[in-house]
């Protein structure tokens, strides 16, 4: 064990401190060649202070508690980094990451598709030129006749250029009219505009009326016949013993002379060709874009080559009383129609 030694230094007074320095000096020479080298009594001071920082700090350390870190084990840091997991659902395997289920987007509120409506049974074509006194009271009661049948129609007015109101009014007609279409030829040609409302025709069978007639019974015997597939083209003949031909003496003569040059020129074997007519749009439709009179011809054009190309071309009788006169005069017609008859010879017999 180590003893404490205090050491009592002198106090220092002017006329002692020299004196007293170099006997000190003086002494510790002497004592240095008598005895050994020793520790030096420093080293004995410095440990009881080490001592005392030790005895320190000890208290110190008593009087504040030290916390100490824990540091996490396997099973907190497991705890720490795993995510909650749905036990509704059924657990994925360790080997594979856990995909949530995509969310399914609540779709907008779509606009309706638009409705399809299905062709009509029946496509009434009617040209129009210059008509505006009978064309809306003739339209208006054909409409009411049809709604009464059990089928389902289109008229369409194919007016060709008509000078006065008939344009305005078929466009009125339209408006008015779901199933009442009108479409308009610049020039005034019957037998483009009538090939033109064919052409667009959307029913199973087409009709080749007329404003002044507009015979519903036509139409019935009509379909009598191309319904059950008896004939694929029906004309109403105004030449038959049991027709009735109201029209003035001069038209009556007219026809027969035509259908007589017919005959002759192209060998044409039926009664009429410009009475009205019926037909399987889907088999004679070819036959139509074939034809390439216009204007008076086109409709004996048209029947003599469904003839020729072996369609049943089938007449039934007709009823014919004109609501108003002729809209072209008929000796005017005479020269277009005489040019246009041989143009039909060349085109049937020569041309094919």
């Amino acid at each position: 064990m180590s003893t404490n030694v205090t050491e009592k230094k002198p106090a220092k007074t002017p006329s002692t401190a020299k004196p007293a320095a170099k006997k000190s000096g003086s002494t510790a020479k002497k004592a240095a060649a008598k005895k050994p080298v020793s520790k030096k009594p420093a080293a004995k001071k410095a440990a009881p202070k080490k001592a005392a920082s030790k005895k320190t700090a000890a208290k110190k350390t008593a009087a504040k508690p030290v916390t100490e870190k824990k540091t996490p084990t396997k099973s907190t840091v497991k705890k720490a980094a795993s995510p909650k997991v749905d036990t509704s659902k059924p657990m994925a395997k360790a080997s594979e990451p856990v995909v949530s289920e995509p969310k399914t987007p609540t779709p907008a509120a779509a606009s309706p598709a638009p409705r399809k409506v299905a062709p009509p049974l029946l496509s009434i074509v009617i040209p129009v030129y210059n008509e505006e006194l009978i064309l809306f009271g003739s339209v208006e009661q054909l409409v009411a006749k049809l709604d009464k049948l059990d089928l389902t129609y289109e008229i369409i007015l194919a007016q060709n250029g008509s000078k006065d109101r008939t344009a305005d009014i078929a466009s009125e007609l339209s408006g008015k009219h779901d199933n009442v279409i009108a479409h308009d030829y610049e020039e005034p040609n019957y037998g483009a505009a009538l090939k033109k409302g064919i052409l667009a025709a959307k029913g199973r069978y087409v009709i080749c009326d007329e404003i002044d007639l507009c015979d519903v019974r036509f139409y019935e015997g009509a379909l009598d016949q191309l319904v059950p597939g008896r004939a694929d083209m029906v004309v109403g003949s105004k030449t038959l013993a049991q027709s009735n031909d109201d029209r003035p003496l001069m038209r009556r003569v007219a026809t027969r002379v035509l259908n007589g040059m017919l005959r002759v020129g192209v060998g044409f074997k039926g009664t009429d060709t410009h009475g009205l007519k019926a037909f399987n749009r889907e088999r004679i439709l070819p036959v139509v874009r074939r034809c390439e009179l216009d204007k008076d011809l086109f409709a004996s054009e048209l029947v003599i080559r469904a003839e020729r190309d072996g369609f049943t071309v089938m007449d039934i009788p007709l009823d014919v009383r004109e609501m108003r006169a002729p809209s072209i005069n008929l000796y005017r017609r005479v020269p277009k129609v005489l040019k246009d008859f041989a143009r039909l010879i060349y085109l049937i017999r020569i041309k094919g």
